[in-house]
């Protein structure tokens, strides 16, 4: 069963609820030997170009990391081969390094990813993760933190998704959500469109996702507390998934 921040069971939605919860996962991440992403001065100094390498990983990430790579090290076997969406910046790959796992492989459609770590065990690919070259069934599990609400195209996702996914293999990700509806109509991000997540929009998520043969692994939780995260005008949290394919 999976551990999750308020308890000890498998889901397949949850949201973030408190800052607390954030700070809770980062040390979770510290105890199990994971915590890649850079140390709040170290970011500040790459921000600034003043310390070399590009920036990896975001402490406000910290329980959308945890729930996903926690999920990873108690349900698959660390020569387990992982994907990661959007993968410039993020942690996931780096702390599923520290933790052993040795099938790694990255995509983003950044020019930079050859300034991340571990290139020499993490296998990082320029491209588009709507249409890769990858094989069918090729990976036990695909990662994607606050990636897809940017350029959100559901139906071409899905599919890829499902085809890069073995029998059982999960895809796991965080997205920018808000139970009611959050207008970002004209507002580009990363010269994307971008959505927040609400509740039917998760909900038509999981249709589509079944229609593509990608089922939820246990509970959805579709309930937030407060509006944590303040960006481009807007207040919302973040929602964490994980489904599983047939």
């Amino acid at each position: 069963m999976q551990e999750t921040a308020s308890g000890s069971h498998s889901m397949s939605m949850d949201v973030l609820q408190s800052r607390a919860e954030i700070a809770a996962a980062r040390g979770r991440l510290r105890e199990m030997g994971a915590n890649a992403a850079d140390a709040a001065f170290t970011a500040l100094l790459k921000r600034n170009r003043l310390w070399p390498g590009s920036p990896l990983g975001d402490q406000v990430k910290s329980w959308d990391v945890w729930k996903t790579v926690s999920f990873i090290r108690q349900n698959l076997a660390s020569d387990a081969a992982v994907l990661d969406l959007g993968a410039y910046a993020c942690e996931v790959l780096p702390a599923l390094h520290l933790l052993g796992y040795d099938s790694l492989t990255g995509i983003d459609l950044n020019q930079n990813l050859s300034a991340l770590p571990h290139q020499e065990t993490i296998r990082y690919l320029v491209g588009n993760f709507l249409e890769t070259t990858l094989p069918d069934s090729s990976f036990a599990a695909i990662t994607a933190i606050s990636v897809i609400e940017h350029g959100y195209r559901p139906q071409r996702l899905l599919a890829e998704i499902s085809r890069l996914l073995k029998p059982g293999g999960y895809f796991l990700a965080s997205v920018d959500y808000w139970p009611d509806k959050i207008d970002t109509s004209g507002v580009t991000v990363f010269g994307l469109d971008w959505l927040i997540f609400s509740r039917q929009d998760m909900d038509e998520l999981f249709a589509l996702a079944s229609d593509c043969g990608l089922e939820p692994v246990g509970e959805i939780r579709h309930g937030a507390g407060d509006a944590l995260i303040s960006w481009q005008n807007r207040r919302y949290t973040f929602a964490w998934l994980a489904l599983r394919k047939r």
